[in-house]
């Protein structure tokens, strides 16, 4: 991995509208110019009091002086008592807001004014947001590398910040090898399969910050693969995956086609299980390419455990911070190989969380995978691990924490 990641760094940045900003990275941190609340406010519909600090009896009357809605300015006038809106300006005098469900309506004074008496005890300073409670002025709210959110838009939105500025998504190109394979929806031949590879690869791309510029099927023609290989690179891909005809077999040409066209190869054959005959090369005009196994698992694999650190630094991310829960079953694995296995997170009744390998982890076996919510990995020297074993543990990509269900 380090041969691909060693220099790799942010691709470049970009602004965009902070609507259209979900999923992305920031590339610059966003500091706050205003105070958030901007002003003193009611956190209720109920009564402003000027009590000046001096208890209220329950046998007190007040008069309101006025209503204050919200987005109206406060008045400016000698009154103690105000009916206010929640989220309308405090009046200056005003250190309380008494809820309306707490307030007893009086008859009117002689000359017409409203009444109230309050029920209960009245704290000063009881429901008021004050200005800057929430966010300051000149405060970093959100630090380059965020991943923006629903929730992170929502304070930018609440900041009156219409633009930021966020990393590139490196653009990648998926050429699925092949001549079995045919796409969803198209007739199956008593010797094809469906590809579903590729389209996976391409979602797994987007899931992962960068940009799926285009998927192209070559079959086991070397020509093709030369033509869609050039049109990745017009489409200003940094990054060519592809799928299958990366082993030793008479099918397996793109080592030669790579080789033909002058690549650098930066390894070709990994110690991880599945995936162990991925390759990564670095093309003459620059971009990354990098050949995965064609089973399925063997493409997720190396996706997630070798791409995705690549595809992290070019968004201008650290390396992904290990997480570490305890087994909850014996596994084995294949000394010499690391592993990488499919699998949930289930949380006891006693509230222990454990990682649990699913049964099935064939390469080729699709249904297993679709119910996994955290890949598990054992270094090479594992050998056999017993239940209690403490366990790496990743999301299903990057960007995703490993979930977990109730057991």
């Amino acid at each position: 991995m380090a041969r691909m990641t060693d220099g790799a760094a942010l691709r470049g940045t970009q602004t965009v509208a902070s609507g259209d900003a979900l999923g992305r990275v920031l590339a610059a941190a966003v500091v706050s110019d205003i105070a958030l609340p901007p002003f003193d406010n009611a956190a209720v519909d109920g009564v402003a009091l000027a009590t000046g600090g001096v208890p209220v009896s329950a046998a007190q009357a007040w008069e309101i002086g006025a209503r204050i809605g919200a987005g109206e300015p406060a008045p400016q006038d000698d009154a103690s008592a105000w009916e206010i809106m929640t989220g309308a300006p405090l009046p200056a005098r005003a250190d309380t807001v008494v809820p309306v469900e707490r307030i007893d309506a009086l008859p009117a004074s002689a000359s017409g004014v409203s009444r109230i008496r309050v029920q209960g005890e009245v704290v000063p300073g009881a429901n008021i947001r004050r200005r800057g409670e929430d966010v300051k002025p000149g405060q970093c709210v959100l630090p380059v590398g965020h991943l923006l959110d629903a929730g992170a838009l929502m304070l930018v939105a609440g900041l009156g910040i219409d633009r930021l500025e966020v990393a590139r998504r490196p653009r990648v190109a998926v050429l699925a090898t092949g001549r079995e394979i045919v796409a969803a929806g198209a007739p199956l031949p008593p010797d094809g399969i469906h590809d579903a590879t590729s389209p996976w690869l391409a979602l797994a791309v987007a899931a992962s910050g960068a940009e799926a510029v285009r998927t192209t099927r070559v079959g086991d023609d070397v020509a093709a693969f030369q033509a869609a290989l050039d049109a990745a690179l017009a489409d200003g891909a940094d990054l060519v995956l592809s799928t299958g005809a990366v082993s030793k077999g008479c099918y397996d040409f793109v080592p030669g086609a790579l080789e033909a066209r002058g690549a650098d190869l930066l390894f070709h054959g990994v110690a991880i299980r599945p995936g162990k005959p991925v390759l990564a090369a670095r093309l003459r005009e620059g971009p990354v390419f990098v050949g995965l196994p064609g089973n399925p698992l063997s493409t997720a694999v190396g996706f997630r455990f070798l791409v995705e650190p690549l595809l992290r630094a070019w968004l201008g991310l650290p390396p992904e911070t290990p997480r570490w829960l305890p087994l909850a079953d014996d596994c084995r694995t294949r000394a010499g190989l690391h592993a990488a296995f499919h699998g949930t997170l289930h949380c006891d009744d006693q509230g222990r969380l454990r990682a649990h390998v699913a049964q099935a982890q064939a390469s080729f076996r699709l249904f297993p995978f679709s119910r996994a919510s955290a890949w598990i990995t054992l270094p090479a020297e594992a050998g056999d691990v017993a239940a209690g074993t403490s366990v790496q543990v990743h999301g299903l990509s990057h960007l995703q924490p490993p979930g977990w269900t109730p057991a």
